[in-house]
């Protein structure tokens, strides 16, 4: 490790601690030319979950364009952003525990829809309704006729 003071490559570790949530390593150095002490992290290096598009293309998992698009979903619903929050938690833990490097958008749509039906119905359909890319009216009617199904069911 490099001393951040001197630039000298040579330390030594004089304590090392775990982190509380045990996703790093704490170490605290001390520099062998100018005896500066500095503290460094250790981190695991993940590799992002990557998702391929419909049309072949690849792009890294981002929670952040999936909770954006169920906000969306979710407007003026009564759905807090921390049961959204819990939901992407959630996938995204799924996802990397089944998907070793890629997973399909199909997969992660539709894994998104099934909670969001247990969730908020409306905003299921609503989410779906984009997702699938409804071409007409009757497409969506039949979506509503099985949630309406479903919901009977029970």
């Amino acid at each position: 490790m490099k001393c951040p003071f001197c630039g000298h490559q040579e330390d030594k570790v004089v304590d090392s601690r775990g982190s509380g949530d045990g996703a790093s390593i704490r170490r605290r150095r001390e520099c062998l030319s100018c005896g500066k002490r500095f503290t460094t992290y250790e981190h695991v290096e993940e590799q992002p979950l990557m998702v391929v598009k419909k049309d072949g293309r690849r792009e890294p998992f981002d929670r952040h364009k999936l909770l954006a698009g169920l906000v969306k979903a979710c407007e003026k619903r009564p759905v807090s952003m921390d049961q959204l929050e819990q939901l992407v938690d959630e996938l995204e833990r799924e996802l990397s525990q089944h998907f070793e490097r890629e997973v399909p958008s199909r997969e992660v749509g539709e894994r998104v829809m099934k909670r969001l039906h247990a969730l908020d119905p409306v905003a299921y359909v609503r989410f779906a309704s984009v997702y699938r890319e409804f071409k007409d009216v009757e497409q969506f009617m039949r979506e509503l006729k099985d949630l309406l199904a479903v919901k009977a069911a029970k």
